[in-house]
């Protein structure tokens, strides 16, 4: 979309410079959202440190979550497994981590 709209600048006169523009600019929120937006799930953090993931996709059973995680109210049965899991989330950045319940 950023190089359409790169295009539409260069060779598109006055209204295909309008939208030329346009589509650059949604072009690079699009990015920037998914790239913020990737930053926030666990699965790239432990990808990094080969961590295995645990039941449901969460927390490995046992684990202790750092201190900076706080429980939500919001909880969901992972459709795969039945798992009830709850949400854990830290305020300051908006990572969440998922922890089966007992």
């Amino acid at each position: 979309m950023v190089l359409a709209g790169f295009a539409g600048i260069m060779i598109g006169g006055p209204s295909g410079a309008a939208a030329g523009i346009w589509n650059v600019v949604v072009g690079l929120v699009v990015i920037a959202a998914v790239l913020l937006e990737r930053s926030r799930y666990r699965a790239d953090t432990h990808a990094a440190d080969e961590a295995r993931p645990g039941l449901a996709g969460g927390e490995p059973s046992g684990a202790a979550l750092d201190p900076r995680f706080r429980p939500t109210d919001e909880r969901f049965e992972d459709p795969t497994t039945r798992q009830r899991m709850r949400v854990w989330l830290d305020p300051r950045s908006g990572e969440r981590r998922y922890v089966p319940e007992d």
